[in-house]
């Protein structure tokens, strides 16, 4: 039986980070009956989301914190 798995929400990057790695691991492996690995996969898009989601909000902050100090270089945006 597996573990029990802690909400994707309550972990850090650094923990959804390396869950996810693992996840492509197991994967990656192949040893993975079907459901186990529509299991890995859904659990693996969840925390990619986890992990672009705190990027963005760290990359807000950044931006943020350069508007108040004008001195400091900030990258323009490659979009615009």
């Amino acid at each position: 039986m597996a573990k029990p798995q802690p909400p994707v929400e309550s972990l850090s990057y650094e923990q959804a980070f390396q869950e996810l790695e693992d996840v492509v691991s197991a994967l990656e492996a192949g040893q993975s009956n079907l459901e186990d690995a529509l299991a890995l996969f859904e659990r693996g898009q969840t925390l990619a989301k986890r992990c672009a989601s705190l990027l963005d909000q760290a990359e807000v902050r950044v931006r943020r914190l350069a508007e108040n100090e004008p001195d400091l270089p900030v990258e323009p945006d490659e979009e615009a």
